[in-house]
């Protein structure tokens, strides 16, 4: 019975202090709402960065026992290669001899390094195109994952091969959801890609988006069908060709393997497996590549993501800006609970006097802290939940947003809690501790503290100290992401990005041959033609949507290994990109199948494999291997400009007719004048008129795509932007608030002042110079860590230094005259002071 009401008695006593606390905080409802908006704005703004951070980088797969999942390589690389001994992507075969022959992993599967977005197909008997996107994988790879499908089932061992045998498909639970409004018998439906008709097998759970974050796939199809999905030349095999190297490999790692104990048995059989590949004789180079290989094994229980590659460092640094936001609110709170206490200070007096004990006190002036703080972080949640979906369409590169889940979850909910317990403490501990440190017996006569008037005014003082310090480096870091940005967006592309509409066609029942060529030729023909288009072209690639890269081989020049950037072009391409012509000619009507191969290149190659001399009619070969450097003719000489970014340093490029090297081109640009709504009509009719089968999609701007490419640089620069805002707000509150709690408790002193003949203008100016001095500490202050903590974020910085005089300058100049404005209003209501009424109430 005891020790029941010993347990009890605590929980009475919290209960206690609870209501009491809600009482106390019902009783100021102005201070109330203020904490609260302070809290809300600083929690939710981590909780929205947070849960942003937690979708890109945290949230482990949904599949069985992640943990033991491994990727083989760091997932950074797409597309494919055939370089010797490359660890990013692997061919099929590789895939296969590593999956029979390894030791350590109870099963391997594997995916292609590309999802195939915005294919077109047709379900059932519909008589109309819609765009899907498609992920091929092996037969292993939902078993190895352990996902079991709610409808169905999902592929075998056995569907990998024979090449094209296997036209089945497993339909994820979103897009079973949206087309076939979950109905139970769409197991057997059928989907027609291309000219191959699938068979739907399947269905994922609603949990299961894929094993790359920021994709969704509506279909996964057998690797077997890869030739039947992405068309290639005539007997070409990527299920036999062991230097095709398109996939990722995943695999699950035996239960008490390690992954050190894992990379070394894989990297013992890859390098026996590649010695195998390159044949009995390894040339130097070969034999070098092969000692240098080594396989990483990367940790995949979080899954794939580029996302990852792209906001990891942005999404840290967004993580500290609004850590210091967070902070600076923390500062106007205490200051608040400070002004409060010494109001309280009576109440304090007399519960001390009747027997409560000092640390009881602290105990409830903390769980009125602590209940601040938690009404703060519930309306924070719902802020951030409110923001999600804007800090999504910020990531996003195209108009749709990706397929993120970025909704608090557990752990979002409990970095809530966690953050806001922390601030309580923060803005609570001290306030309390000094509330409770007073003098009885003054307190109880005279109703207030027997300490001086000003006993608060340092702690009160080096708050508002720290606040100033802290947004100014907030404000300097701002200055520097959008200089950047302003500095990245004015960069000379080469080329000219307005009035340039892109999409993308897909060219459904086409083969690599004559007719292939003579589509592209005939959409070329009719676009141009249409009103208000002045150029049109189709390409490999266009801007940040890709590249093609190898070594090339000129005659009379010792082979290198710098890759140079190549893309196949129609004639027009040059005047739709506006990119000029320096020496020579461009390509053009007369580089046919049967005329010798020819190429244009860009400055930069010019000058590094051609120089002392125009390189026009000067020979090459891509590739290593001397015997090819005489393959291809320089034509032409352009300007450099950029390929994949905004940020690249020049590199040497080649452009090739795609009359001469014959494949599925998708992107098509076109050079506008007028309204590009009605462009993209008329080329949409244009297209029709040619093949009325021919889906258009992916319909962007070249603006809007250069906009895309500087997405991460534009997430930190514009929220750096609001939160700096946010925190000079809070600090001039804050300030505001300080300097009026002074003026008031110095409302006599001033009285006689200004009796003794002082003028209103030095009143004025007494209580400027309070907070210009305590400005000038902060800004002292927040200048060296500004100097300090710049250089940690210099590899987000472009064409600024991270201690750029002007942005230092203009952010001072700026804190500062909003502190003198926070500042002027108690100034101000100090020099109107009545004298007579000041001194009558003394």
């Amino acid at each position: 019975m005891t020790s029941i009401a010993k347990r009890g008695k605590p929980m009475g006593a919290l209960w206690q202090d609870l209501r009491y606390g809600l009482r106390t905080m019902l009783r100021s409802p102005g201070l109330m709402a203020v904490a609260v908006l302070s809290l809300a704005l600083g929690v939710g703004a981590n909780t929205a960065i947070f849960s942003l951070l937690n979708a890109v980088m945290l949230r482990e797969l949904p599949v069985q026992n992640p943990g033991q999942l491994v990727l083989f390589g760091t997932g950074r690389s797409g597309g494919s290669t055939d370089d010797f001994a490359f660890t990013d992507l692997y061919s099929y075969p590789f895939y296969r001899e590593m999956r029979q022959k390894n030791q350590v992993f109870s099963d391997v599967s594997a995916m292609l390094s590309i999802l195939f977005g915005g294919m077109h197909g047709v379900v059932g008997g519909s008589a109309s195109l819609e765009p899907m996107n498609v992920q091929l994988v092996s037969g292993t790879y939902f078993p190895m994952l352990g996902v079991k499908p709610i409808l169905g089932r999902t592929f075998t061992e056995a569907e990998d091969k024979p090449a094209g045998g296997h036209p089945v498909a497993i339909a994820s639970y979103a897009w079973w959801k949206r087309r076939f409004a979950r109905d139970p018998a769409v197991v057997g439906k059928t989907v027609t890609l291309g000219s191959t008709v699938y068979t739907i097998i399947g269905v994922t759970p609603p949990e299961f988006f894929g094993t790359t974050v920021g994709q969704s796939p509506d279909l996964w199809i057998p690797l077997s069908m890869d030739k039947q999905v992405s068309p290639v030349s005539p007997g070409w095999n990527g299920l036999d060709d062991r230097w095709f190297q398109s996939l990722y490999i995943l695999a699950r790692l035996k239960p008490g393997v390690s992954v050190e104990q894992a990379q070394a048995n894989v990297n013992l059989l890859a390098r026996q497996i590649w010695r195998e590949y390159a044949g009995p004789v390894l040339t130097k180079e070969q034999q070098q590549e092969l000692e240098r290989a080594h396989i990483q094994l990367t940790p995949a229980a979080r899954g794939l993501s580029r996302l990852r590659f792209e906001y990891s460092l942005p999404l840290q640094i967004l993580m500290v800006v609004v850590g210091l936001v967070l902070l600076i609110a923390c500062a106007n709170i205490a200051n608040l609970l400070l002004a409060r206490a010494t109001a309280r200070q009576r109440e304090i007096a007399v519960r001390l006097a009747i027997g409560a004990g000092r640390a009881r006190l602290i105990r409830q002036m903390l769980t009125e802290s602590l209940l601040l703080a938690l009404v703060g972080g519930a309306f924070g949640v719902l802020f951030a939940a409110w923001a999600n979906d804007t800090l999504l369409a910020m990531v996003s590169a195209g108009p749709e947003p990706l397929p993120l889940h970025v909704a608090p979850d557990a752990r979002v909910l409990a970095f809530t809690l966690a953050v806001s317990v922390v601030t309580a403490l923060l803005f609570g501990t001290v306030p309390a501790l000094r509330a409770t440190r007073i003098n009885l017996t003054p307190a109880l006569k005279e109703g207030r503290s027997a300490v001086s008037a000003g006993s608060r005014s340092p702690l009160a003082k080096a708050l508002i100290v720290s606040q100033v310090a802290l947004s100014l480096v907030l404000l300097v870091g701002t200055g520097l992401f959008l200089r950047t940005l302003v500095k990245l967006t004015h960069v000379d592309t080469g080329f000219n990005r307005e009035n340039v509409l892109l999409f993308a066609i897909e060219a459904v029942g086409y083969k690599e041959d004559s007719r292939l060529v003579n589509l592209y030729q005939q959409i070329e023909q009719r676009v141009s033609a249409q009103p208000g288009v002045r150029a049109a072209s189709v390409s490999f690639f266009t801007f940040n949507q890709g590249s093609w890269t190898d070594p090339v081989s000129v005659q009379g020049r010792t082979p290198t290994r710098e890759e140079v950037r190549h893309n196949v072009i129609g004639p027009g391409y040059f005047a739709t990109m506006g990119i000029p012509l320096l020496v020579g000619r461009v390509l053009g009507p007369q580089d046919t199948e049967k005329s010798p191969k020819v190429a244009v290149i860009n400055e930069t190659m010019a000058r590094r494999f051609f120089p002392g001399g125009s390189p026009v009619g000067r020979r090459f070969g891509i590739g290593n291997d001397p015997k090819h450097s005489n393959d291809i003719e320089v034509v032409g000489v352009v300007k450099d400009a950029k390929y994949e970014s905004l940020r690249e340093n020049l590199r040497s490029a080649a452009y090739y007719p795609y009359t001469q090297r014959m494949g599925y081109y998708y992107d098509f640009e076109v050079r506008y004048s007028g309204d590009p709504q009605a462009i993209i009509a008329e080329v949409r009719r244009a297209i029709g008129e040619v093949d009325g089968r021919l889906p258009v999609s992916y319909v962007n701007t070249l603006a809007e795509q250069v906009d895309q490419s500087v997405a991460s640089q534009s997430l930190i620069a514009q929220l750096s932007m609001f939160f700096s805002l946010l925190a000079v707000f809070l600090a001039s509150i804050g300030i505001y608030g300080v300097m009026s709690y002074a003026v008031t408790r110095r409302t006599s002193e001033i009285g006689t002042r200004m009796a003794l003949g002082a003028v209103r203008a030095k009143v004025l100016w007494m209580v400027m110079r309070d907070v210009l001095f305590l400005v000038a500490i902060g800004v002292g202050v927040g200048l060296l860590a500004s100097l300090a903590l710049m250089r940690l974020v210099r590899s987000q910085l472009y064409g600024v230094s991270a201690q750029d005089p002007w942005t230092l300058a203009l952010a001072t100049a700026a804190l500062t005259l909003a502190a003198c404005a926070a500042g002027y209003l108690p100034a101000r209501k100090a020099s109107r002071v009545d004298p007579m009424v000041a001194l009558r109430c003394e």
